[in-house]
């Protein structure tokens, strides 16, 4: 870790005041399985309280695990009373379903380079790019992930770099070079900047 905050530091001053003023932070992982991805659907686009009291209430209807057989065992309307949207409920549903059958297959993940891993999980209804990289950096532990659509990241960008308005994608690719080959720790300071301000 102190090797890839030298490298930060060293390629990109604003970013080394960041990671001075935050000091080592602990990146908190998830293992690549099925129940980390179901866990990222639930928490698309709510805030983080109201997803774990979601997600727990899932976990529990499930019978305490969160596994292809124990969501496709549950009805709809038992999965709509944990709180989750009909669109939601689909997602995860047609995630359990693509596991069972070999479609998706979180044990050859690993093995993947993060290209392929964005194709294989994109094929799933509700798993977009976003969610494929979050799977990348919070599950594979891939080192160098830019998500470059992520609010969080343009806000953090916008905010520590004085920009006039929100970066584009193309933008952050741009001033990401100086991160190469650690835009994930990268982009985990620039978030909890934004907490810790």
């Amino acid at each position: 870790m102190k090797k890839y905050i030298r490298h930060l530091k060293k390629n990109d001053p604003i970013l080394a005041a960041i990671i001075e003023r935050l000091g080592i932070i602990e990146i908190s992982y998830r293992e690549p399985t099925f129940e980390s991805l179901v866990r990222s659907i639930v928490y698309q686009q709510l805030s983080g309280k109201v997803a774990r009291v979601i997600y727990e209430r899932l976990r529990v209807a499930a019978g305490g695990k969160i596994a292809p057989e124990t969501i496709l065992a549950l009805t709809e309307n038992e999965m709509r009373s944990c709180g989750l949207s009909r669109q939601k409920l689909s997602y995860i549903r047609d995630l359990a379903e693509r596991t069972i059958s070999g479609d998706v297959d979180f044990q050859q993940l690993p093995e993947m380079n993060d290209e392929d891993v964005i194709a294989h999980l994109t094929r799933v209804k509700g798993i977009g790019v976003w969610s494929a990289q979050m799977f990348l950096m919070f599950a594979l532990k891939r080192e160098n992930v830019m998500p470059t659509g992520d609010l969080g990241i343009r806000t953090a960008i916008k905010k520590a770099y004085r920009k006039r308005k929100l970066p584009m994608p193309k933008d952050i690719l741009k001033l990401a070079r100086n991160w190469e080959p650690y835009c994930s720790l990268a982009c985990y300071y620039l978030w909890r900047s934004l907490d810790n301000e």
